[in-house]
This record gives structure tokens, C-alpha cells and sequence, in this order.
């Protein structure tokens, strides 16, 4: 009888973690309004299973018309995409640059603010560079 207790809880044991659901979570941040230019489009789009940032963009005309000036390869509609990993309840995408001088951008959960963090031979400095209108939380499930 004992060996029939153990296979019940086996096979119970077994079918319920075969079947659990993972979930990971998706955070979209859109409407966001950058300090610096202007945009008709510009979401964040932070998938956690993934490690991914996304950012999807569309600049105004002005904004378009000021960069294109100075570089040719400027595009008025763009998608991005960089790593990312979070440390102290922060999310943060890889490093841009070198070792010396580098930049990331800086998310909180649930906080429309998004920082940008740049680091000049040792010297880290973090500013503000876009709030956003809306956060929506999603989890996702696989």
C-alpha cells in the first residue's frame, strides 16, 4: 500500500510542475515626451523574458528636419532595440560607448520617468530625458 502512496504523489507531484505556467512580464510605456526633441511616436516596450528593449519612434518634423542636416542616415521612423537587466529594483539597457564614456537608459516599474545615466571616467550623472503618458503592465504567459 505504501508503494501505491508514493506513485500517486509522484505521479501528482510530476504533473503538476509539468503543467505550471511560467509567466513573464511585459511593460509598454508610450506617449512618452522627450525633454530634448519632438516626436509623433515614441513607445518603450520592455520585455523581461526576452532581456529586450524596444523602442519604436516617428520624429516630428522639426526634430527630423534638425538631425538630417547634420547626418544623412537619420531615418524619421525608427525601431531600437538593447538589452537589458535589472539591478536594485532598476532596469537598465547595456551600456552604449566605452569603458571610459558610456550611456544607458534607467527604468523603474510603474514610474513613467525615464532617465538617461552616463558615465565619464568613473563620474556617473543621471538626468531625466522623457516622461511618458502611459505605463501598461502585461504578463505574459508560456
Amino acid at each position: 500500500m505504501n508503494k501505491n502512496r508514493f506513485k500517486i504523489l509522484l505521479f501528482i507531484f510530476f504533473f503538476s510542475h509539468l503543467s505550471s505556467i511560467t509567466h513573464s512580464q511585459i511593460i509598454l510605456l508610450t506617449e512618452c515626451k522627450n525633454l530634448k526633441d519632438g516626436f509623433i511616436k515614441n513607445e518603450y516596450i520592455l520585455d523581461f523574458e526576452k532581456s529586450l528593449m524596444t523602442r519604436n519612434y516617428i520624429y516630428d518634423r522639426k526634430t527630423y528636419k534638425k538631425y538630417k542636416t547634420t547626418d544623412l542616415s537619420i531615418k524619421k521612423e525608427n525601431t531600437l532595440e538593447r538589452f537589458i537587466y535589472e539591478d536594485n529594483n532598476l532596469i537598465f539597457t547595456d551600456k552604449i560607448g566605452y569603458p571610459q564614456f558610456y550611456t544607458q537608459l534607467v527604468f523603474e516599474k510603474k514610474n513613467p520617468i525615464i532617465n538617461i545615466k552616463t558615465v565619464i571616467n568613473g563620474e556617473e550623472a543621471v538626468s531625466k530625458i522623457s516622461t511618458c503618458g502611459k505605463i501598461e503592465l502585461f504578463e505574459k504567459e508560456s
